[in-house]
């Protein structure tokens, strides 16, 4: 006969002590607890032991979303960010965290090279500004490493050039959308582009991989690799980069603009976790 007085181990310490399971070892590991217990003498213990189990097996079913701060990889010349609406903006510094509602904005001269999330990494060019709307990572579980689901940023272009590289890194699910004047940006694969405004036309070169664009109310337009697209336009098709003299030099400065992210990448990921 099993014996009442045998202690429940808690679903907390299960998952703190092992925190890559999944989820049907963890249903098991609930189901053979429920059998270990006295379910008639120990019910409100089974009450409460059944709900931390629940709670558990969601957990690896949903994963853990949490927003998360763009971290500042590189900067030159004075740089601000601040609350939308507000005049008090701050000093850019490399310790700066950029939340959910921070607008960015570079001087004349200056620039900031960004990480938005672990897949997206920006550089802002002199006099530009963006505003940050939404940066979540989703993760398996409370690890600080590992187990990324899903990472997603979105901002909104207001004016300038900013210079995105963007890079799914491993098999995770990552979508990044910029919202500029007259179009929506989309990209949800490695690519690397440039987005240029005067807060009335907007200017999309890519560079590298492909991105989707959405004006108004037509269809999304894809554009790939060595091609340019501009709103408002009589052209409803992109253009060749070839034919054009300022998307070519668009293009040769992305792709150095691109490995500098890249090498400041690569130096930044020792800092630890995002």
């Amino acid at each position: 006969m099993l014996k009442s007085a045998s202690t429940p181990v808690r679903a907390a310490d299960f998952l703190a002590l092992h925190p890559n399971k999944q989820r049907t070892q963890c249903i098991l590991f609930c189901v053979t607890e429920i059998i270990r217990m006295n379910c008639l003498v120990r019910f409100p213990a089974l009450i409460s032991f059944f709900l931390l189990c629940c709670g558990l097996t969601s957990c690896y079913r949903d994963g853990i979303t949490r927003q998360v701060a763009a971290r500042v990889l590189s900067m030159h010349g004075p740089v601000v960010f601040g609350i939308d609406e507000q005049s008090d903006f701050r000093p850019v510094t490399p310790e700066s965290r950029i939340h959910d509602g921070d607008i960015v904005r570079t001087s004349d001269g200056a620039l900031l090279n960004l990480a938005l999330i672990p897949a997206a990494l920006t550089q802002m060019s002199s006099n530009s500004e963006i505003k940050v709307e939404e940066l979540r990572i989703s993760k398996d579980g409370n690890q600080t490493e590992g187990g990324m689901r899903d990472r997603s940023a979105r901002i909104r272009f207001n004016r300038g050039q900013i210079t995105v590289l963007f890079s799914r890194q491993n098999k995770s699910g990552s979508q990044f959308a910029i919202s500029a004047p007259s179009v929506t940006i989309t990209a949800d694969r490695d690519c690397l582009f440039r987005v240029q405004s005067d807060g009335t036309a907007t200017r999309l070169t890519c560079v590298q991989g492909k991105m989707y664009a959405s004006h108004s109310a037509q269809s999304p337009v894809a554009v790939g690799a060595g091609y340019f697209q501009q709103w408002p336009s009589v052209y409803l098709e992109p253009i060749a980069a070839a034919e054009d003299a300022a998307a070519q030099i668009d293009v040769a400065d992305s792709l150095k603009i691109g490995n500098q992210l890249r090498e400041l990448q690569s130096g930044w990921q020792g800092r630890g976790p995002f």
